[in-house]
């Protein structure tokens, strides 16, 4: 028996493995995952990779050499491997997985129905609640275009005031007068009327055009035959508007269904999967995927894997899903996409008809674009992946996939916060940024400020990996497959990225060891402009091509971070400024500051006003009147640094966490 670089005995842990479903993870010598897999039996399905008698393709062949060592876990049954299997593959993103290189998500058209004055609203994701949805719309740009419309066609209100609780405790917003809003905040029009218009709005998005392009075109010859030009043009602007959509969305009669058409193109490494998304029989979009795959994937494997990452990170998944070929494991993923979904999903394979031609045409648009971007795939790569690479051999490390970048900011010592940022594979990771408030320095210590932010990001991350241990240990005793956490801080960093010199880099390295991390950390050194010119690294400093891909990832990286920090800053110092003398008035709160501010214009008038007079202001009872007389009239020597300006600051106070 051989043993492998790391004193792994193959046959022998082939042994161990147990008939059971599970996953398993091929490593190699630097202890990389580069393939994951599940298995119904685990010991049938790893063995077989070691065995000279069973076919193996090329992809596999060349796996197989690499392998150092494999890990395996064990599952209840094998839809549980299988989700293990999809959350493993975005976690490691494996080299022999096919990849899908695209995270994207999809905006929808939210109608409040919970509500009795209901709104329409742009929504990030579709949630369990009494609302209507409508998308996934593939165009965030269109779906701002279409309430655009539809407010201006309606007169929707788009307000947050809780109606009609609230209606008339205040004026009319813009949107009324710029003819958005019907204001039935102001009960300018009666609940049934407003329910009739969110009626007419709901018939537009399920494509009921026919009433909406009527009643255009009488308003336009109306407004025309009083002369009213201006009107007329912009009731046209709507007609063609709404024509424009109606176009868009025709397609063949699919039957009302829900379905998405999933057909795709490959070349090479480089793979396109083209979606048409159908909703209620109408093509409301289309969108592109690209894939890295092995080169020596079958279509059918290609759009196996395609299904199984893209709906496990999409919110909707539809009634019918149409596929070029039936994909492995066909029966299990159908199952899994109708639990996911919490009603039967069925997955097609049309061979003849008008289903089969949507799937041609969406197989050519898939060809088209991934020729004409094969180029641009290229450049993005060496923009991102590549220039990840390029950091790391700098370097000298294995890989720098996860980089985090850390920056200060504060005004004259106050107020200080901290940032952290993050990018995968050359691309900012935005959903992994944190954003931390300086607790314990007083003053502009930065020094002490990043000592502060690195150790309560590593000590949360290195707790959040306890509990994950000992969470996973529980499963394991139940005979449970382990929870996998795919963000929050306990994922570490391949390399962590200071905004300065030997000094930083010294405080990040103290706290790691400290912590007992081995995490590399690489200081970006600057010239006498204030350019990064190289990256001080284990007490040297390392020059670095300024033309490289690599040199403007750590340029992105380095701007990012102080962004990130400024912009959180900003936040902070703005919300600690809108403090105004009025607030230390006892019952003056937002809505009596602003009917003072209304009735007097500024401070210098309040001040001067009498009794009566503030009494006379919206909202002020004599109660209140009498306290604010008393607070500008009393001998408090202490006002006197007090401006006239109705926005004038307290002074700043230190911001605390969150």
């Amino acid at each position: 028996m051989t043993k492998t670089a790391s004193g792994f005995v193959i046959e022998e842990e082939l042994k161990k493995l147990p008939m059971t479903p599970g996953v398993y993870l091929m490593r190699d010598a630097d202890d990389q995952v580069i393939y994951v897999g599940k298995a119904v039996k685990l010991r049938n399905r790893v063995r077989s990779y070691f065995r000279d008698s069973v076919k193996k393709s090329p992809k596999i062949e060349r796996m197989v050499s690499l392998i150092d060592h494999f890990e395996y876990i064990v599952c209840d049954s094998e839809m549980e491997a299988l989700v293990l299997e999809c959350n493993l593959i975005k976690e490691y993103a494996p080299k022999y997985n096919t990849m899908l290189k695209d995270d994207k998500a999809y905006p929808y058209i939210r109608v409040t129905l919970e509500e009795e004055y209901p709104r329409l609203i742009y929504a990030h994701q579709m949630r369990r609640d009494r609302s209507r949805y409508f998308g996934p719309y593939t165009n965030a740009g269109a779906v701002h275009k279409t309430l655009e419309l539809l407010h201006s066609l309606f007169r929707i209100r788009t307000c947050r005031r809780v109606l009609p609780r609230d209606i008339g405790k205040e004026r009319p917003c813009l949107n009324y007068h710029i003819h958005r809003c019907a204001a039935p905040c102001q009960g300018y029009i009666s609940k049934e009327e407003y329910a009739e218009q969110v009626k007419k709005a709901v018939e537009f998005l399920e494509g009921k055009y026919g009433g909406v392009l009527e009643t255009l075109q009488n308003q336009m010859t109306a407004a025309a035959e009083a002369l009213e030009f201006e009107e007329a043009q912009r009731l046209k602007e709507q007609l063609f508007a709404v024509r424009a959509l109606e176009e868009k969305q025709r397609v063949t009669e699919t039957g009302g269904e829900d379905r998405d058409i999933v057909a795709a193109a490959s070349e090479g490494n480089d793979a396109v999967v083209q979606i048409f998304f159908i909703r209620e029989g109408r093509m409301i979009g289309r969108d592109h995927f690209h894939l890295s795959v092995s080169g020596f994937d079958s279509r059918a494997e290609l759009l196996g894997d395609f299904v199984k990452q893209f709906y496990a990170g999409t919110p909707f998944i539809p009634r019918e899903i149409f596929l070029q070929e039936e994909i492995p494991d066909a029966e299990l993923v159908t199952e899994w996409l109708s639990r996911v979904r919490g009603a039967k999903c069925t997955l097609l394979t049309p061979k003849r008809g008008e289903k089969a031609g949507l799937l041609k045409l969406a197989e050519e648009n898939a060809r088209t674009v991934l020729e004409k971007d094969r180029d641009k795939i290229l450049r993005e790569e060496r923009r991102t992946a590549g220039a990840a690479a390029q950091v790391a051999e700098w370097l000298g490390l294995p890989a720098a996939d996860r980089m985090e970048a850390y920056d200060i900011s504060n005004t004259q010592g106050t107020g200080s916060v901290g940032s952290m940022v993050v990018y995968e594979k050359g691309r900012p990771k935005r959903s992994d940024y944190r954003k931390f408030r300086i607790r314990t320095v007083q003053g502009p210590d930065d020094y002490a400020s990043m000592k502060e932010v690195l150790t309560r990001r590593f000590e949360r991350g290195i707790a959040e990996r306890d509990a994950q241990d000992e969470r996973n240990a529980r499963r394991a005793e139940e005979g449970r497959g382990p929870f996998i956490a795919n963000g929050g801080f306990s994922r570490f960093p391949d390399l962590i990225l200071m905004d300065g010199g030997r000094g930083q880099v010294n405080i990040a390295e103290s706290v790691l060891e400290e912590l007992g991390l081995p995490i590399p950390v690489a200081g970006m050194v600057k010239d006498d402009h204030h350019r990064t010119r190289g990256l001080y690294f284990r007490n040297v400093e390392i020059p670095i091509d300024t033309h490289s891909e690599g040199f403007r990832l750590i340029t992105r990286i380095q701007d990012e971070a102080h962004r990130f920090a400024i912009e959180y800053h900003r936040s902070i110092r703005g919300k600690t400024q809108l403090h105004s003398v009025l607030d230390d008035i006892p019952g003056i709160g937002p809505a009596r500051r602003k009917a003072l501010m209304r009735a007097f214009g500024d401070i210098e008038k309040i001040r001067a006003a009498g009794r009566d007079e503030l009494a006379a202001a919206d909202g002020i009872t004599e109660a209140v009147a009498e306290n604010i007389y008393r607070y500008f009239h009393a001998d408090r020597p202490e006002r006197a640094e007090e401006t006239a300006d109705p926005a004038a600051p307290a002074p700043e106070k230190q911001p605390e966490e969150d």
